[in-house]
């Protein structure tokens, strides 16, 4: 069984916006403007709703943007794992015991970036993207719940919920 994800679940393998500006500026990226990326998401919310209302029955309107919400809720997980892995695999050529490539402590070839470096820097740019894709799941988020009036929760088919047991509780 596969388990929902959920916008806390995302927020916690997602850098915070203090490490996101951190790693910006440390590898020279552009930094993220969260509050921008998160009110905007959540104003085209309200625009696709309003496009879609005369056009889609009540039910719809929950369904549909339900499904969207889920996107971008996804995307950011994807986003945020990819980062996670990328982080590790930095740690790992940074460290003597768990890099078979590192021959001591030498540095590169004089003017290039070492593997280590270049690894790092790649991994705080998927750092940022996770972040920014953060923001536009929570802006997404906040907009359901403007143009449904309820919290927005990740779609859970019959088969993914956990099946009523004889006692009737759910099994573990």
């Amino acid at each position: 069984m596969r388990q929902a994800i959920t916008l806390e679940a995302v927020r916690a393998i997602t850098p915070t916006e203090a490490k996101a500006d951190s790693m910006a500026v440390t590898f020279g990226l552009e930094p993220v403007s969260h509050a921008a990326i998160r009110d905007n998401i959540q104003e085209h919310m309200a625009r696709i709703a309003n496009e879609l209302r005369d056009n889609l029955n009540d039910k719809a309107m929950v369904i549909f943007p339900q499904r969207v919400v889920g996107a971008f809720v996804g995307g950011a997980h994807g986003a945020a794992v990819f980062y996670g892995n990328k982080k590790s695999d930095a740690l790992a050529l940074n460290h003597r015991l768990l890099n078979d490539d590192r021959d001591e402590d030498r540095d590169g070839v004089l003017g290039f970036e070492s593997k280590a470096t270049r690894a790092a820097a790649f991994a705080a740019e998927m750092g940022v993207q996770a972040t920014a894709l953060y923001a536009a799941a929570e802006g997404a988020v906040y907009g359901f719940a403007d143009i449904t009036g309820e919290d927005w929760k990740p779609y859970e088919t019959a088969s993914s919920r956990p099946a009523p047991s004889s006692s009737g509780q759910p099994r573990r």
